[in-house]
């Protein structure tokens, strides 16, 4: 499978070779895995993007799909409301954000991004909370402001939103989903 992302022109990302080349081992000798297919994976990594101003301009979901799009380098999915809420004066089918879901080569490139580049432009950053885990190995982060990416153009931005970032793993407990991370480099809180 190496062979082939090879052929196509593009190398392998620098982190994508840093888990091959690093992290499996550690991981292997650390939990003791027979098998190196046990030791848990990246599987996928969701970004979302909730636009509440969309009920009163449906533009702006448009341009918050583009601004992910941007960011993920692939297109956003524009998601709708499941049922109406009328207190937030939303209908069902109405446009109300953006998503993203990134796997394999584009998943690896954005981590190394958001790890290298992003977060430690995050104004008072402290580290990630460990307590983000769900009890099956995955992790979520939320990010108050999408301007802290390179790919955004600070000047053309006339709104700041927030996004989710879900990091979806194939480990079977938090512990194991945290060593993983961890050696991927993701700055957590002491």
């Amino acid at each position: 499978m190496a062979e082939q992302e090879q052929d196509k022109g593009g190398s392998e990302p620098r982190l994508q070779v840093h888990y091959r080349d690093v992290v499996v081992p550690a991981l292997t000798e650390e939990f003791g895995y027979k098998n190196a297919l046990q030791v848990p994976r990246l599987d996928k990594i969701v970004l979302n993007m909730g636009v509440g101003e969309a009920v009163a301009d449906s533009k702006k979901v448009q341009l918050a799909a583009e601004d992910l799009a941007m960011i993920a380098g692939q297109k956003a999915i524009v998601t709708r409301a499941r049922k109406s809420i009328a207190t937030y004066k939303v209908r069902e089918g109405m446009p109300i954000g953006a998503k993203v879901t990134l796997r394999k080569i584009r998943m690896f490139e954005f981590l190394d991004r958001l790890v290298t580049i992003a977060l430690p432009r995050v104004r008072d950053f402290r580290g990630l909370s460990v307590k983000s885990f769900d009890g099956r190995g995955n992790f979520a982060l939320g990010i108050k402001e999408h301007i802290i990416f390179p790919e955004i153009n600070y000047d053309k931005v006339d709104q700041i939103w927030g996004m989710d970032v879900v990091v979806c793993t194939t480990a079977r407990t938090d512990k194991e989903a945290q060593a993983l991370l961890k050696a991927m480099n993701f700055p957590f809180r002491q």
